[in-house]
């Protein structure tokens, strides 16, 4: 039963990142109102939210787009960067919705951005612990428990990832929508793109608590 369930995820999962990809190639077709590129949304919206430490730069790759808390750098992929659709504006803003819960000290970035190095250390060491675990499980259990609490940590980084990742959305919606970047006709659009790009998050918070649980249940099992 197990691996219907693990199956069924990575099924769902493999269609949600290609949904993302599909839609946000559909809406790199549609212009915003302004026409102004992902660089000038992100700055605008910078301004607008008094933030001016904060560099807006152009990184390689496609939906490589990110906020990095540590260097204060806002980074956008070529199409985003430069593009002037709704899927570049909805993008930049959406980065730049983690960079005003930064400077605002939003509580769940904080706890994620704690975890981050625990998180690094447990992806590093969790898939030999948890190994090593399961081929002493009999002799030495205590391995298997450590292994299930590092995996453990790196399902509550998913967990906690989800509200992040969702009220980033939720200022970027109504910060485009309030200057005007949307219209009535186009907002939905920057909509769904923000929405399908939350559900491969969701599906990766779910897929990790249903590992996690895995492991606790051939724990108890082979005791």
């Amino acid at each position: 039963m197990i691996w219907i369930i693990f199956i069924a995820l990575t099924v769902v999962s493999m269609i949600a990142s290609k949904n993302v990809e599909r839609k946000f190639k559909k809406y790199a077709h549609i212009a915003t109102e302004g026409g102004l590129t992902g660089r000038e949304v992100a700055e605008r919206m910078l301004y607008d939210n008094d933030i001016h430490n904060v560099t807006v730069q152009m990184v390689q790759g496609t939906l490589t787009d990110h906020y990095n808390p540590t260097n204060r750098t806002l980074n956008l992929s070529p199409d985003v960067y430069n593009g002037r659709s709704v899927a570049a504006a909805a993008v930049a803003a959406h980065e730049c919705g983690h960079a005003v819960q930064h400077a605002t000290a939003y509580s769940w970035l904080r706890m994620r951005s704690i975890l981050v190095p625990v998180v690094s250390f447990s992806n590093r060491w969790v898939s030999w612990v948890l190994l090593a675990g399961l081929l002493l499980i009999k002799t030495f259990p205590q391995l298997m428990l450590i292994g299930i609490a590092l995996f453990a940590l790196t399902t509550l980084f998913s967990v906690i990832t989800l509200p992040v990742e969702i009220n980033a959305s939720q200022r970027a919606l109504a910060w485009i929508e309030g200057r005007g970047i949307t219209s009535a006709e186009t907002h939905p659009y920057a909509q769904s793109a923000l929405r399908a790009a939350a559900y491969t998050y969701v599906i990766a918070a779910v897929t990790s608590l249903a590992t996690l649980l895995y492991y606790i249940m051939i724990y108890l099992d082979r005791r």
